[in-house]
């Protein structure tokens, strides 16, 4: 598709083109409408949602904090700290097995008072250092919006990446569409972004799709690639894929678009923002648009009206991606979706014999395979866990070219060697595999617990 942008600049900003990869057909993508919602009476912090971690808390029940107080640390390094999304009480600390921390809980005030640090002007950057930059961002508790691949941990600050790579689009259904968040009011905080990103690292990829005519034209002097596929080709991991040129590439850092708006904001105004934008989507629900709310807002409080399923269930992220949430919830850092779906509590009478007019599918299984159109998607996998039968779809959609059944089998095998070969860190966690299996198999948990042993023992 052609873009409405200068000669130069086409010829500046390169192209990719992703071949793998899949776009699920569904219903349930929200609106571009933006409802800003009032204020919550809480909002949390969500330790447990936290890859490679362990968190350790600074705050007990009944504690006053404000916007920007530390609510918990990393004890790995306690530098890297974690700042409230609010301000009030602590009301709530919610424990999990083990003493896993899954919330803690804010109640707001309704005159809530921020911690404050000093402002960063575009002079004041210019002078610097990386050293006082990444000081600045660690004890603002916004460290933690920077993550480094493979892993998709929180970045080491003592590292230099070899790139920092800014997505600016949403494929998976469903995700906020940038275009909400990316506006010319918003240009010049994103363009401060930019350069403090460029502080952090000699080179610096900011990519979209060119179908995004809007943020094509302008953001024209920012992006420096764009790359057309179909889900997951807005994922930062299999941009790296087509880019890298050796083993140092991988450790590749990466940001949000939303989540650098919130960083820059945070340098430039001396307080955390707290404003989120989030979707709410999918089949389960009626009301389906943008909605403007609190970082670590209650899903309830986000679902505007009443499901219109009997029994929901509230997915956090997209649908591929996102986790099981407890409706009575909160939203962790790095959400910014619900996906409401309809609970499958029941399995089919006779499943086998039944043609499938209505069920998504990839392969040629029900006769919806003929059907253009979107159609709902609800929890039930249509059939139980069987054993591999090679039939080579999960390699059809890898966007990543990992042969996920070839993975799989050596990582049964406990053949560290072979499913390194194969590609297992260059896993994107996209779900494409485990949603395109007839044999029901959970490939892409599997592939994330391996990776998660492995940094395991790496690190120790």
């Amino acid at each position: 598709m052609a873009l409405n942008l200068p000669r130069q600049h086409l010829r500046r900003m390169k192209k990719i083109r992703n071949r793998k990869g899949y776009d699920l057909n569904i219903s349930g993508a929200p609106s571009d409408a933006l409802a800003t919602l009032s204020v919550p009476a809480t909002v949390a912090a969500l330790p447990e949602r936290i890859p490679f971690i362990k968190p350790r808390l600074r705050v007990k029940t009944g504690d006053p904090v404000q916007v920007g107080s530390i609510l918990y640390e990393d004890k790995t390094d306690p530098r890297i700290v974690f700042a409230s999304p609010g301000g009030g009480v602590v009301g709530d600390i919610v424990f999990g097995p083990r003493r896993v921390i899954r919330e803690i809980v804010i109640a707001l005030d309704q005159e809530e008072t921020a911690v404050t640090f000093p402002a960063l002007t575009e002079t004041d950057l210019d002078g610097i250092s990386r050293d006082d930059l990444v000081a600045r961002l660690l004890e603002g508790g916004v460290w933690p919006l920077l993550r480094e691949l493979p892993f998709r941990k929180i970045a080491s600050p003592d590292s230099r990446p070899p790139s920092i790579i800014v997505p600016l689009d949403a494929r998976e259904p469903f995700r906020p569409s940038p275009e909400r968040y990316l506006t010319e009011e918003t240009h010049p905080l994103f363009v401060f972004g930019l350069n403090v990103l460029k502080r952090l690292s000699d080179k610096l990829i900011v990519f979209t799709d060119p179908r995004r005519k809007g943020i094509c034209r302008t953001f024209k002097n920012e992006l420096t690639h764009t790359i057309e596929g179909r889900y997951p080709a807005d994922d930062p991991g299999v941009l790296l894929y087509h880019l890298r040129r050796g083993p140092e590439d991988n450790r590749a850092w990466f940001i949000d678009g939303q989540d650098l708006l919130l960083l820059a904001g945070f340098l430039r105004r001396g307080t955390l923002p707290t404003e989120r934008l989030f979707v709410v989507g999918g089949s389960g629900v009626a009301e389906r648009q943008h909605v403007r709310s609190r970082l670590g807002a209650p899903l309830k409080h986000l679902v505007l009206a009443e499901p219109a399923c009997p029994e929901p269930r509230y997915v956090v992220g997209g649908v591929l991606r996102g986790y099981r949430g407890n409706p009575e919830g909160h939203a962790g850092l790095y959400e910014t979706a619900v996906n409401v779906l309809p609970e499958a509590t029941e399995r089919d009478f006779l499943n086998l014999f039944r043609p499938g007019f209505n069920k998504p599918t990839r392969s040629r299984t029900f006769v919806s395979a003929i059907k253009n159109v979107p159609m709902a998607m609800d929890t039930n996998v249509n059939g139980g866990r069987r054993a591999c039968i090679a039939c080579g779809y999960c390699s059809d959609v890898c966007p990543v070219d990992i042969l996920p059944q070839m993975t799989l089998k050596s990582i049964l095998a406990e053949e560290v060697e072979e499913y390194l070969a194969h590609g297992l860190l260059d896993c994107v966690e996209c779900g494409l595999c485990s949603y395109v299996c007839p044999s029901k198999i959970e490939l892409v948990e599997t592939f994330r617990q391996t990776k998660f042993e492995y940094h395991k023992e790496q690190v120790s």
